[in-house]
């Protein structure tokens, strides 16, 4: 199991599966165990296309068929959205109304400034702050979903999953995560290898 997974969709059917007050049916997606300390290039969920495809799951790669589940879960997100929502009516407000309610299935310990653990990247006891959706994880889900919404026929200025608000709300929790957990999310930067100088052109 990937570590770094922070919650999958499931597959129960829409009837049996639950949802938030916002949500008024269901939507399928159960938490499972994760580590508690992702990292920013963590994958974590999975969805799939609504549409039917000829290509048989066993020959997609690991990163497409978590794709699939990822579209079909967001899929079963519009349907059961009270109004119903087309995709085409899909805005960014959607995205972030959806990734807060992925929150409820986090595995990661996020510390609120009055806790004394805050910025505490090991803390020594437990403590009764709350678990969200890490920063990684979310970030890999709309990574996904954006590129699924382009396979699907959708035109790249229209992606809600590019939306700007998207944009800044992952960078808020990035920001917010790494302060509250004593964690640096910033990229590490390849080391070039040295260059070997070359000989002077022969003048031969």
């Amino acid at each position: 199991m990937d570590p770094f997974q922070d919650f999958q969709a499931s597959n129960s059917s829409p009837s049996t599966a639950t949802i938030t007050p916002n949500f008024p049916a269901s939507l399928s997606m159960s938490a499972v165990a994760t580590n508690t300390n992702p990292s920013p290039a963590a994958a974590m969920v999975a969805f799939s296309p609504s549409s039917s495809s000829s290509t048989s799951p066993s020959t997609l790669s690991r990163y497409d068929n978590q794709k699939r589940r990822d579209w079909n879960t967001f899929g079963q997100y519009l349907r059961n959205h009270r109004p119903p929502l087309s995709l085409s009516r899909c805005s960014g407000a959607h995205v972030l109304e959806f990734l807060r309610y992925l929150d409820q299935f986090g595995k990661t310990k996020v510390h609120t400034p009055l806790c004394p653990f805050f910025g505490h990247p090991n803390p020594p006891a437990p403590c009764p702050c709350p678990l969200r959706q890490a920063w990684g994880s979310l970030d890999a889900l709309i990574g996904r979903l954006r590129a699924a919404f382009e396979e699907h026929g959708g035109k790249p200025e229209a992606n809600p999953f590019g939306a700007r608000a998207v944009r800044l709300y992952l960078r808020e929790v990035r920001d917010s995560q790494s302060k509250a957990r004593g964690i640096s999310y910033e990229k590490k930067k390849r080391k070039r290898p040295p260059q070997v100088p070359q000989p002077p052109p022969s003048t031969s």
